[in-house]
């Protein structure tokens, strides 16, 4: 069937009443402030973690034995956060884990990132994650992070946020003189080089050189008793400066920067949050670096994972590494990461039949990967066949989704990594619409589905999950029958056309 035979889907809004519509709006009040407080990986582990213990998490050396229905907090260099339900069955069965990612596209700083030129001291820039460079000059920006001094002290900068701060910007070239510029490729108009923030103007009187750079280095050396040098160990981000915001007139909308992922990371950890005595171990991980392939220590492609199941067995008097991979490929889980909305201003890369709506629920990606499905994880049809029946069990609202026409471009997510343990992964999260940008936008309806099904699948998830009607296996190699049958009726007129 062609796209223009499909049939519209009705919206998830009527499908609710209005005592669920109004929790979805409640639900995203929370998910705002969320999203104001946490720009950077280290801010989301900050707000994780003080919710967790809020709600009497414990830390792991706080524990001498986990038991059934202990919850603990793990923490990894800042910027990975794990909330741990302990189950009753045993750990050997695996564990239902809900994986999000922390990191978000932005610009980082260079490590000798302060500079003058023509008047102005600027902050060089390099861009972190897939943006469009062009997106980023003429608005204002925050500078967030921490700068370690070589004694060890920690310097936590955070300027641009209150309605009193400064902020910074990157100029842009007014059209008068931008012929040429827009003449370019769009991915070639802003350079990334050009991306240098403006900081400061005023020169430092005592200075013969570089007097701009030094009025600004003083002020640093003022506020934070730095000197030039301990930038080289600092981690300091430039991210939009303005607060989460509701959209339209409906308000059913939120955007904010930083939506991909930290919409699943939000509605995973409300529903890890509400999770009581599992049966089986839940895990609910927050990582980092998945927008530059999950490299480093921080990111999935490590033995993060593996070390994190190893410590909580050691804790549960588990040692053998044979029990270790028996529960790691023994397990389930929902990589919980956004999709692209279907977008009526760019109706020509999106496959609408197989492609994610606005306010249609929460979005299950069989294969991610680009064109044929490469560097993809393709989920299994028997582990998505539980998933729909759990959902429509707890009243979930989901849909299908790809990421855009097969030809046009693709994505990846960190199913693969988890798939690379044995065991069965399907990607399940939130459609966004200016997924990369500075301000991308969700459905409140979407984010509070994404909420019920990822508190569905770590409450009650289990592989052994009964199906509602006895399953029937039909091998598919039966012939296929000499004519389609027909009624008695259309038996009778046929014999008589043939007379």
């Amino acid at each position: 069937m062609g796209e223009e035979g499909k049939k519209k889907e009705r919206s998830g809004w009527a499908k609710l009443d209005e005592a669920k519509i109004t929790a979805a709006y409640d639900f995203c009040s929370g998910y705002i402030d969320f999203l104001t407080a946490a720009k950077t990986e280290r801010e989301a582990v900050e707000q994780i973690s003080k919710a967790a213990l809020d709600k009497g998490f414990k830390t792991m050396d706080k524990i001498d034995e986990l038991q059934p229905g202990e919850k603990i907090i793990m923490t990894s260099k800042n910027k990975v956060a794990a909330l741990v339900i302990m189950g009753t069955q045993p750990l050997e069965e695996g564990f239902n884990l809900v994986v999000s990612h922390i990191d978000t596209p932005r610009l980082d700083l260079k490590a000798r990132p302060l500079y003058e030129a023509d008047g102005m001291a600027l902050l060089k820039t390099h861009y972190y994650g897939g943006i469009k460079k062009y997106q980023w000059p003429a608005m204002p920006l925050a500078l967030h992070g921490v700068i370690i001094k070589k004694d060890g002290q920690v310097k936590h900068v955070l300027v641009g946020e209150k309605a009193d701060d400064p902020v910074f910007t990157i100029a842009d070239l007014l059209p008068h003189l931008a012929k040429d510029q827009m003449e370019k490729k769009m991915s070639e108009a802003v350079n990334a080089e050009s991306l240098n923030a403006l900081v400061g103007t005023r020169p430092q009187v005592q200075r013969e050189e570089d007097v701009i750079k030094a009025f600004v280095m003083n002020l640093l050396q003022d506020r934070y008793g730095i000197e030039e040098d301990d930038l080289v160990s600092a981690e300091l981000q430039l991210v939009p400066a303005y607060p989460a915001r509701e959209v339209g007139m409906d308000r059913s909308m939120v955007g904010s920067f930083g939506q991909d992922d930290r919409v699943c990371a939000y509605t995973a950890l409300q529903a890890a949050l509400e999770v009581d005595a599992p049966a089986r171990t839940v895990i609910c991980l927050f990582v980092d670096k998945e927008e530059i392939g999950s490299a480093g220590n921080t990111g999935l492609k490590s033995l993060m994972i593996e070390n994190m199941v190893a410590e909580i067995m050691h804790k549960a008097g588990k040692n053998e590494y044979y029990s270790l991979r028996q529960a790691l490929s023994s397990s389930h889980a929902l990589s919980a990461d956004v999709n692209a909305a279907v977008d009526p201003n760019y109706p020509d890369v999106f496959e609408k039949m197989n492609c994610s709506f606005m306010s249609q629920g929460v979005v299950l990606t069989k294969y991610t990967g680009s064109r044929g499905k490469s560097d993809s994880n393709d989920a299994n049809p028997e582990f998505i066949a539980k998933i729909r029946q759990l959902f429509d069990e707890a009243g979930v609202i989901w849909q299908v989704g790809e990421l855009g026409k097969v030809d046009i471009g693709g994505g990846g997510t960190v199913s693969k990594y988890l798939a690379h343990y044995g065991m069965e992964v399907v990607d399940c999260g939130v459609a966004l619409l200016s997924m990369h940008s500075p301000f991308e936008v969700a459905s409140k309806l979407d984010v509070y589905m994404a909420f019920l099904a990822y508190k569905a699948f770590m409450q009650k998830f289990s592989p052994r999950m009964a199906a509602s009607k006895p399953a029937t296996e039909k091998r598919g190699d039966e012939p296929w029958p000499k004519s389609t049958p027909v009624s008695p009726k259309w038996s009778e007129r046929l014999a008589e056309q043939r007379k």
